[in-house]
């Protein structure tokens, strides 16, 4: 699993861990059942705040992509299967992008073309 962390940007250290990881997962790179290095491992090798690690795998649980356990850690949870509460979720959370997209121009068309290039993106970086 390779993280890079930019700190010159503008989305927080703690997002952009969530979405590095998640990306890992979506790519095959990392299974259910393997562990996340530790908190404090973590943030020594990207030179970030416990703090700031400890919050993004906190999230990652609430999302129920991980599971943390004691003396376990993080782990990635088991896949199961796509809940209404999940869809509602990440429904809320497109739906200002989608809108965005829609008032800067793009068409229906090229929105499903952005979701499937973005898609075809994940899947190739292997």
């Amino acid at each position: 699993m390779i993280i890079r962390v930019e700190a010159e940007s503008d989305i927080p250290i703690y997002t952009q861990l969530i979405n590095q990881i998640i990306e890992c997962i979506a790519r095959g790179d990392m299974h259910s059942g393997d562990s996340l290095p530790s908190v404090r491992t973590l943030a020594a090798d990207l030179s970030v705040n416990m703090h700031t690690v400890n919050k993004s795998y906190h999230e990652l649980e609430k999302k129920g992509i991980i599971r943390i356990a004691p003396k376990s850690g993080a782990v990635i949870s088991s896949p199961k299967t796509f809940d209404p509460s999940s869809f509602q979720r990440l429904s809320t959370e497109f739906r200002p992008l989608v809108a965005e997209a829609i008032v800067l121009g793009m068409e229906k068309e090229e929105i499903h073309e952005l979701v499937e290039l973005i898609i075809s993106n994940i899947k190739e970086r292997k």
